[in-house]
């Protein structure tokens, strides 16, 4: 049976095309208005050895450096669980590796290309670099890999399994990929194809020292649902609570953003919110809405360049995210700051 517990967001971390591990997007963003833009990467020579830098690829440093600067800044070596989320894995490694079967005739193949290329590879480092040898898994469901991973760690800290959990979304993307994504009509124009990895900390235990952002009160996933079932799973979530905001996916993407245009009806006097102008579109961008609704609730105020009304909004009751893929596939989260009315 599923324990009542709160499960606090100590920490969570992003590189992005915004600045990497900083919130200054909130005040002072970067703006993109190219079709394909790769994440700004930090110094990873502050997380690993120059050695191990030269041998890993792009999304498992940023999948290191992310998890290592959220477990610092949380209090935490390391967690009971450590659960990722990802769409596609190492794609520039997978690439890597497929070249060279074609140029050289499947001999003298480099497997380091072929190990990083595995989805799990991410979850797997993060563990032997803070010797975390707990529970441990990945989620590879496209746009709802994050989503899939925070409800497992939900679903443990109900069980009482564990006390903390890093769960993480990491994926990348290489002008090569992204093109097929465009052919395939997965994303259009005027959508940013981009990268991210974010790595949050969640515990059920206070930490010495740490104060929490905000507190997850619910995560939903939801396959192919109809409208009723959708808005049904909504109203159940928020409780008749009113939330401060709605997070959204908007991106111009008419599949996915008619159900974000419904909920000015279901939730007529709540603000709805963007983030995909700002960090892009990949399958790990709903990792980037918990990124950035954690970090709201934490300072205690919605910057103008998420609203859609170019106004700050204040957070007192609570962030409902809300995530449509394909127009069919859908999660609800509800974040809640520590004090407050929801």
């Amino acid at each position: 049976m599923l324990q009542e517990s709160r499960v606090n967001v100590l920490s969570v971390k992003q590189i992005s095309i915004q600045k990497p591990l900083t919130e200054e997007w909130m005040t002072n963003p970067e703006i993109h208005t190219e079709n394909f833009v790769r994440a700004i990467d930090p110094d990873f020579r502050q997380f690993i050895s120059a050695g191990d830098a030269r041998r890993l690829g792009k999304l498992l440093k940023r999948a290191l450096a992310t998890s290592l600067s959220a477990l610092h800044e949380g209090g935490i070596t390391n967690p009971d669980a450590i659960i990722t989320g990802t769409g596609f894995g190492s794609v520039e490694s997978t690439e890597l590796f497929l070249e060279a079967m074609i140029r050289d005739g499947e001999q003298m193949l480099k497997p380091t290309w072929f190990m990083q290329s595995t989805h799990n590879t991410a979850s797997s480092l993060i563990a032997i670099h803070t010797q975390s040898y707990g529970y441990n898994s990945t989620y590879t469901q496209k746009g709802l890999s994050f989503e899939c991973a925070l409800y497992d760690a939900w679903l443990q800290f109900g069980l009482d399994r564990i006390s903390s959990a890093l769960v993480g979304g990491h994926d990348e993307m290489t002008p090569e990929f992204a093109g097929f994504m465009r052919k395939a009509g997965h994303l259009l124009e005027g959508e940013i194809c981009s990268e991210a990895a974010v790595s949050a900390l969640l515990s059920t235990r206070e930490q010495e020292g740490t104060k929490a952002l905000c507190t997850v009160a619910g995560v939903e996933v939801l396959d192919s649902p109809d409208a009723e079932t959708l808005d049904h799973a909504v109203r159940s979530m928020i409780a008749g609570n009113i939330p401060d905001a709605v997070l959204t996916g908007m991106s111009g993407n008419a599949t996915n953003d008619g159900y974000y245009h419904f909920l000015k009806k279901t939730l007529p006097e709540v603000p709805l919110l963007r983030y995909k102008h700002l960090f892009g579109v990949n399958f790990s961008s709903s990792a980037i809405a918990f990124y950035a609704a954690a970090n709201c609730l934490g300072k205690g105020f919605i910057p103008p360049v998420l609203t859609l009304t170019g106004e700050s909004v204040s957070c007192s009751k609570g962030i409902l995210l809300i995530n449509a893929v394909e127009g069919r596939h859908y999660s609800v989260i509800l974040l809640k700051p520590l004090c407050g009315k929801l």
